[in-house]
């Protein structure tokens, strides 16, 4: 990286200094037959992947002082198959949690789905139509705490229900997260995903919009989930779907929110593409 000009979307070393003990560890058990452990650069390999969530290039456009396309996918695909990206996000988060003065793990969640419109590319096996917005594509939906942090991801066909989305999200949480008792929602969420809810031991909550006040209202508790989608549409791979796999978007997602957490541990500001 002494090498080359920095890139806004480029890790800091304090940034690094978060997510390189994470991947040191991974490295430290991935030893060849030969004994030999990789020798390319990972936080290099970092930087490409996060400048591409930022800037929305094809990998064949990465910049040549980048790591390129088959050297970026190759972990790209390898830390989303055996979780390295889940489990970097949500130490992160935690420490994100720690440092403002919260517990590790919330106890109350928002949900929320986003439908966004797939590239010409992506396989129709794995798209679909939201019936009531008309989009065709893939539907993203989140789970996030308090602070705006990312809790569960799931990410589908646009067709599908937000009652499936969000009874498979309440799944996730329940796995990795047993300390959530409480979910905020909308009205797009039906009786089916509230009792799902109830068997999980987590109580539903509706939290409906009110018409009584003209213009924009931020809606109570709900607010929190939308800011968490406008933020993550500041990352322009996110904008559309171009991922030929629902497990790439997921990790898409993961990225530019572990992007979103180190800024936030670090008190770094990025500039918007705006």
């Amino acid at each position: 990286m002494e090498d080359r000009k920095r890139y806004p979307s480029d890790v800091t070393d304090e940034q690094w200094a978060l997510i390189g003990p994470f991947l040191d560890a991974w490295r430290s058990r991935r030893i060849s037959v030969a004994g030999r452990q990789g020798e390319q650069d990972l936080r290099e390999v970092v930087n490409a992947i996060l400048y591409q969530n930022r800037t929305g290039c094809q990998w064949a456009y990465l910049p040549h002082d980048l790591p390129q396309k088959a050297v970026t996918y190759y972990y790209f695909a390898l830390w989303r198959d055996d979780g390295t990206d889940q489990t970097i996000h949500d130490l992160l988060r935690c420490q994100a949690r720690e440092k403002a003065g919260r517990t590790e793990d919330p106890t109350a969640v928002i949900l929320d789905t986003q439908s966004i419109r797939a590239a010409n590319h992506v396989p129709a096996a794995t798209t679909g139509k939201d019936a009531g917005k008309k989009v065709p594509g893939r539907k993203r939906g989140l789970a996030v705490d308090a602070l705006g942090l990312i809790i569960a991801v799931i990410v589908t066909a646009a067709s599908v229900s937000d009652n499936q989305i969000g009874i498979r999200l309440l799944d996730e949480v329940a796995e990795h997260t047993p300390t959530v008792t409480r979910a905020f929602v909308d009205a797009g969420f039906k009786q089916d995903f509230a009792l799902h809810g109830a068997v999980l031991g987590i109580d539903v909550e509706v939290v409906t919009r009110s018409d009584i006040r003209p213009g924009f209202v931020p809606v109570k508790k709900r607010w929190l989930v939308e800011q968490v989608n406008g933020t993550l549409m500041l990352h322009r791979r996110l904008t559309r779907e171009y991922e030929s796999r629902p497990e790439s978007s997921v990790s898409r997602t993961l990225w530019a929110s572990t992007a979103n957490i180190v800024r936030r541990l670090t008190g770094a500001v990025t500039a918007t593409w705006r």
